[in-house]
């Protein structure tokens, strides 16, 4: 189990905090957070591409010359595949690419994501990123810079959680997440991870229960 500062706002230290092990020091499988990915990915594709046969184009309903005596091959359509303004042949159709993926595999993708990041000291736990009641960009901006200057950051928050989400949300460096919708494809997307201390542990009250049903 390995041990993460608390920062608060001002960027002092605040505590620290505990990261289980069965969530943060797991062997990282690379297959299998790929499939993941993949699966995940596939399942945000719209499948509505489609291209017209040439039962669909619109003319064509005469034949363009007679069969025989004009020297050219003989044709039924000029909406045939062949001609320009014909049908398409074996071209895309409306599907569905979602794949099937077990929760056990999606929370062992996620685990595995996690350790990689926590290994390389890019998971970060802060109170809050603003002092007060009211949003401010420029003071959790100020508040982000103290934890990591990397370009992608990975910010999550517990539900309800407006101050945050409002403070943050338009810097373009910064991809807000609540804690129940924290995915793997998110975390590798990002070079530094940073849960507020109530994101958490409310990450970690439903992720103990995915890591035991994981090794079941």
């Amino acid at each position: 189990m390995s041990t993460v500062t608390v920062l608060d706002a001002a960027g002092k230290k605040s505590g620290t905090v505990d990261l289980p092990a069965e969530v943060f020091e797991v062997q990282v499988n690379v297959p299998l957070i790929h499939q993941v990915v993949v699966a995940q990915l596939a399942a945000a594709r719209q499948g509505t591409h489609a291209t017209k046969t040439r039962a669909e184009v619109s003319g064509g309903g005469a034949k363009p010359y007679r069969q025989k005596g004009t020297g050219r091959a003989r044709q039924g359509s000029i909406r045939a595949p062949q001609f320009t303004g014909g049908g398409i042949v074996h071209g895309p159709q409306p599907r569905d690419y979602s794949q099937r993926t077990p929760k056990k595999m999606k929370a062992a993708a996620l685990r595995g994501a996690l350790s990689d990041r926590a290994s390389h000291g890019r998971v970060h736990v802060v109170t809050g990123f603003v002092d007060g009641d009211a949003p401010s960009t420029k003071a959790a901006l100020k508040a982000l810079q103290s934890l990591t200057e990397r370009r992608s950051v990975l910010v999550v928050v517990e539900r309800g959680d407006e101050l945050t989400v409002k403070s943050l949300r338009n810097a373009p460096q910064v991809h807000l997440l609540v804690a129940d919708q924290l995915n793997t494809y998110d975390v590798l997307c990002a070079d530094d991870i940073v849960f507020t201390k109530g994101a958490l542990d409310a990450f970690l009250g439903g992720g103990e229960q995915a890591a035991e049903e994981g090794t079941k």
